[in-house]
């Protein structure tokens, strides 16, 4: 934990892409050693930014009912961390926001994947999470989440749960059907266990 602290006040206090960021630098990550779970999203939307508080929008919302947690579960640093690979809001590209910012991942995930020792599930949510921690062969977002069981024992992939999805949601029932079940499942064990 001692190491665990400095390094959150570092990433809190991080600046190094600060000219590309259009509202500027808001780090936004939870985490405590004691952690059981590990979500690793994309970065922060611009309500997230405003109010300094990991998937504070509707994504957040839907992410918890895929959970089945509550906020005051969620929320709490003891039992889940938030490492986004970028720890910034990113800007708005032409279909929604931009990419996270790459710096993020490099400077800080490494450190603090290694203060964070009781890490029994990772989620990855979303096509950047996936890509950099999978580095598999699946071709698409989809196929890795239909092929969740193949993944390294404790990742799990998701599609990112914005409303922006709904789409995908209703172009693959079966992930609400199969997956979401399975992701309970495994969320219930890792914090209970």
């Amino acid at each position: 934990m001692k190491q665990l602290i400095p390094l959150l006040n570092q990433i809190r206090n991080c600046t190094l892409c600060e000219d590309h960021l259009p509202l500027g630098p808001r780090p936004v990550v939870q985490a405590a050693s004691s952690a059981r779970i590990l979500i690793i999203g994309q970065a922060p939307g611009t309500r997230v930014h405003a109010s300094g508080v990991p998937w504070d929008d509707a994504s957040g919302k839907r992410l918890r009912q895929w959970m089945n947690v509550s906020d005051q579960t969620f929320y709490d640093a003891s039992r889940i961390a938030i490492m986004p690979m970028g720890f910034c809001y990113p800007g708005k590209g032409k279909s929604g926001d931009l990419p996270p910012r790459p710096e993020c991942a490099a400077a800080w995930h490494q450190q603090l994947l290694q203060c964070l020792p009781e890490i029994q599930l990772t989620l990855l949510i979303g096509q950047y999470a996936q890509k950099y921690y999978l580095n598999d062969a699946y071709s698409s977002l989809t196929e890795r989440v239909r092929q969740w069981q193949h993944f390294p024992s404790g990742s799990f992939a998701l599609p990112h749960p914005s409303p922006r999805n709904q789409l995908w949601l209703k172009k693959n029932p079966w992930f609400e059907l199969d997956v979401v079940p399975q992701l309970r499942q495994r969320i219930e064990l890792a914090l209970n266990t």
